[in-house]
């Protein structure tokens, strides 16, 4: 993983430069104290004696991550909440590994924008235009996502314009809850039996 490694620094290097308002601004850093709440500007600051340099690394990217089993990936993510040193920063990342077959659901990160590389094998990636609901799809070696590609894993890394970038699947928004069926089946048009297969599959109710 020394190549993601570095990709991560450069993203972070370059990123940090830019404009934010936060409560790391008129500072060096400002560790997130996790214990405290969160404030629109971030996460108020760890006592600066109490800070050490464990506070400005993470290793949580170098293991796959979290299974999401439906779709064959796996995720592992720096945010401010797992990583409080990016605290106020306007940055985060992520490293999703995805085996041949598998698929990334869609989704959003409502607080911040994406940038993907492509660490190892490749992506078909995509996204859905909110203004024209059209599809923009390309093949990739380096850059972003959709679902898997060819007959190797693999890798990706994510950076993040926020340090809290959110996550919203779709899948777990309409069936990991306890939303009627026949509410599901009203504004998706599946069938009610497709319904139940799916909260079944992600663990809803209803």
């Amino acid at each position: 993983m020394a190549k993601a490694e570095l990709l991560l620094l450069a993203v972070v290097s370059t990123l940090s430069v830019l404009p934010f308002s936060s409560l790391a601004v008129y500072q060096d850093f400002c560790i997130a104290d996790l214990a405290a709440s969160a404030t629109p500007g971030g996460y108020p600051c760890k006592p600066a004696k109490d800070v050490t340099a464990d506070d400005f690394h993470y290793g949580g990217l170098g293991s796959p991550g979290t299974a999401l089993k439906p779709f064959k990936i796996s995720l592992g993510s720096a945010i401010v909440t797992t990583f409080p040193g990016l605290n106020g920063l306007g940055i985060s990342a992520a490293r999703m590994v995805m085996v041949p077959g598998g698929a990334t659901p869609l989704h959003s990160h409502p607080g911040g924008t994406e940038l993907i590389y492509v660490v190892e094998g490749s992506v078909v990636s995509g996204f859905i235009s909110a203004a024209l609901n059209r599809v923009y799809t390309k093949t990739l070696y380096a850059g972003d996502l959709m679902y898997s590609h060819g007959n190797a894993t693999a890798v990706t890394l994510s950076s993040f314009s926020s340090d809290n970038p959110g996550l919203q699947i779709l899948d777990f928004a309409l069936f990991a809850n306890d939303l009627p069926t026949e509410v599901v089946n009203k504004v998706t048009t599946l069938d009610e039996l497709q319904v139940i297969k799916l909260k079944a599959l992600f663990g809803g109710r209803g």
